[in-house]
């Protein structure tokens, strides 16, 4: 059978996805991650945002498009949050929500709804395939945080841990099949903390992992002395911190619940750049949050400026029914378009400043896909690289040699794989 497992969300979606993968081809089937001809198709939802929830549903008539006469299954923070809105879909057959994913294995040929309790304890039964260059390593799922304006703890519940033990072997196994692996969590920041540990333990535990090792995303407030220097400890840590900020003014923090000021944010950064002189600060951005006056808008765009961060995510504002924003007065669309493109401008602006300092400048360069006659791939940095006359799969030491609309393109010095 020809099965499609199809991702619409985070990370941490995608290492579920590998992982069902995996189980599936084990057992016989031909399978896919792409959206290609199938009999089923198993889509892995994401409800962050209302667009985020519009696409899930949009990609049920998508794998039609493909095949009419295909099975669909739907899964994850979408079908979790509203089953009803897969449940009536043409060819929708299954629907579950986030609890137990990788069951969905088994029941290939189950018909109904079967969204159960949320997990109170960490789900340590997943064992992904590397299908890429990169590959995910969950360690901790759910999130104890409940911003203001984000569904997720109420969708994924709380925080859980997984078991030491099995992060290190996993990421043993990984690093004799792929050049880097990516450690990941839906709030990874409070690793540790239902089960004695903390995130910079787990961290100094993998330092005799033998390939690159990059952070997702973190909550400003893990960052300390502990966690930096156990980062240095790693033998090919990837410098790039995605430091989750949302507002750069303390009155909209206050309201979105975020626990931290731009002060303390902005300590952290440069204690940071204490410890990696040669790292990317990249972030988040709403625009756009109930409450949020032009002055705090303004305030938000100079902090931007301040922090010189690589990356700027902008987003517009999503309202979540059932969040504490959702009762908030709520500004106008068009206010809020408006602040995400005048945001996108500054933060492509950081971008160049950023990159233009990398001119001439030699990195470590992991290549991984062909694009237009030039192969790509990323810097421990995350800087976006196009290179001519490489192989895939390859680490090259390379000079950049020009910066052209946020792109680095650089020759080769040598090839690190052969050397």
């Amino acid at each position: 059978m020809k099965i499609v497992v199809y991702n619409l969300g985070c990370k941490v979606n995608k290492y579920e996805c590998d992982s069902i993968l995996k189980s599936l081809r084990q057992k016989g089937h031909e399978v896919s991650e792409d959206l290609v001809f199938a009999d089923v198709y198993i889509l892995n939802t994401c409800a962050v945002t209302n667009e985020a929830e519009r696409k899930s549903r949009q990609c049920v008539s998508r794998c039609l498009r493909l095949n009419p006469d295909a099975k669909v299954i739907v899964c994850g923070c979408a079908s979790q949050n509203n089953a009803s809105q897969f449940s009536g879909k043409e060819n929708v057959c299954f629907v579950k929500g986030v609890a137990d994913k990788q069951a969905i294995v088994d029941e290939i040929d189950k018909k109904g709804i079967e969204v159960q309790e949320l997990p109170t304890i960490y789900e340590d039964d997943f064992s992904p395939e590397v299908v890429r260059t990169r590959a995910y390593v969950k360690i901790q799922d759910g999130c104890n945080n409940f911003c203001s304006y984000c569904l997720i703890p109420y969708l994924r519940g709380r925080s859980r841990s997984r078991a030491e033990e099995s992060i290190i072997k996993e990421c043993e196994e990984l690093s004799q099949k792929c050049k880097e692996l990516t450690i990941t969590g839906i709030d990874m920041s409070s690793y540790g903390k239902d089960i004695g540990s903390s995130l910079a333990e787990l961290i100094s535990k993998l330092k005799d992992i033998d390939c690159r090792i990059r952070l997702g995303s973190l909550e400003v407030n893990v960052i300390d002395e502990n966690l930096l220097k156990a980062l240095k400890g790693l033998k090919k840590f990837c410098p790039q911190f995605h430091l989750s900020l949302q507002s750069g003014d303390d009155s909209v923090l206050k309201k979105m619940n975020r626990h931290y000021t731009t002060q303390e944010y902005y300590e952290k950064v440069k204690l940071i750049r204490e410890y990696f002189e040669d790292c990317a600060i990249t972030t988040d951005l709403i625009c756009g949050f109930p409450l949020e006056s032009e002055e705090s808008f303004l305030n938000t765009l100079e902090f931007l400026k301040k922090t010189g961060f690589y990356q700027v995510h902008t987003f517009g504002y999503s309202l979540r029914g059932g969040t504490v924003a959702a009762r908030y007065p709520q500004l106008p669309p068009e206010v809020i378009k408006d602040r995400c493109q005048r945001a996108s401008l500054v933060a492509e602006k950081c971008k160049e400043e950023y990159l233009k300092n990398y001119v001439g400048k030699t990195l470590e360069l992991l290549t991984e896909d062909e694009e237009n006659g030039y192969m790509s791939g990323y810097t421990r940095q995350y800087i976006k690289v196009y290179l001519k006359h490489a192989k895939s799969d390859t680490l090259y030491n390379v000079r950049i040699d020009k910066i052209e609309k946020g792109i680095a393109y650089a020759s080769i010095i040598d090839d690190k794989d052969n050397n």
